[in-house]
């Protein structure tokens, strides 16, 4: 019988990681959604040391300053000034970190609390996870903004309050996905196998359930990111989320309705951003969907 010896590079390129990666790649549109995706992730977390201003600070010389493109504009404000003399390229910057940032910390907190969660429920059985199944079911009929609403009623308008209230909102969603696939999961005969030898949940759990789950796991952090930032922006913008002067896109969109006519721009630049944060968490999920299908495919 003869022996092929697998070499290191070969063993690489066999990983299913690797794999991944090249079907993403492959994909330009993809590519692009992730470079956008990472450019707004690294603003979000250097965006201090990029101001040009202090975002909130009032200047009554300078108000409503046009961008520097325009013939009055300025070249020391890029995007010019609100209609209380504050940079609004500054205020768009840290708002980075209030929106995109935000809506990641709700993210991977949703993400962390559904783990335990549809553990519980895709784990166990009889009267507790009938009851645990029947609650999501019916959590899932509300639709995420609406049930943020809610929640913030209760809790109060305000960031954090709002960072709570999605985070709270998207636990259904991530209990339910991670629960089915935690159930499909144990139906495998390889599971029945680690059983038999001796495995209990915890080791099922955590030595081939994660392992064989991360890609959905991904899938549906995506998914969500793109359902929190709009979230975020939608409450915003009612009034129920940031609070004025904090420089979130959705409340300085709300803030500057009264300014449609006379400085378009401080209401176009945080709508564009939005949709381009939304639009490179949807390019990345579409990618990353694609290529776990022709990886699996293949």
């Amino acid at each position: 019988m003869a022996f092929i010896r697998i070499l290191p590079d070969e063993q690489l390129a066999r990983s299913p990681r690797v794999q991944l990666w090249r079907e993403f790649a492959r994909q330009h549109s993809a590519v692009a959604g992730l470079v956008l995706f990472c450019a707004f992730t690294l603003i979000s977390i250097v965006a201090p040391f990029l101001l040009l201003h202090d975002p909130n600070q009032q200047m009554d010389s300078l108000l409503l300053v046009p961008p520097s493109w325009s013939e009055q504009g300025l070249i020391q404000y890029p995007f010019g000034t609100d209609d209380l003399g504050r940079d609004l390229f500054s205020r768009m910057l840290i708002g980075t970190r209030y929106t995109f940032g935000v809506a990641i910390i709700t993210v991977l907190g949703s993400l962390f609390m559904g783990l335990i969660l549809g553990a519980l429920a895709g784990m166990s059985k009889g009267l507790k996870s009938s009851v645990l199944n029947h609650i999501l079911d019916l959590a899932l009929t509300i639709p995420s903004l609406l049930l943020a609403i809610i929640i913030v009623a209760i809790l109060g308008p305000g960031l954090i309050n709002t960072t709570w209230a999605i985070m709270l909102a998207l636990l259904p969603q991530f209990v339910h996905g991670i629960r089915n696939a935690i159930a499909s999961q144990l139906n495998e005969d390889y599971v029945t196998a680690y059983r038999l030898d001796g495995a209990n949940n915890w080791h099922v759990f955590k030595r081939i359930i994660l392992p064989n789950t991360w890609e959905q796991l991904t899938l549906m952090s995506s998914m969500a990111l793109s359902t929190a930032i709009l979230d975020i922006a939608a409450l915003g913008f009612l009034g129920l989320g940031a609070q004025s002067p904090t420089a979130e896109w959705g409340t300085m969109i709300a803030d500057s309705l009264d300014l449609i006519y006379l400085a378009p721009t401080s209401i176009a630049i945080p709508g564009l951003l939005i949709f381009l944060a939304v639009l490179s968490v949807n390019l990345v999920g579409d990618g990353l969907r694609t290529a776990i299908k022709k990886r699996r495919d293949g």
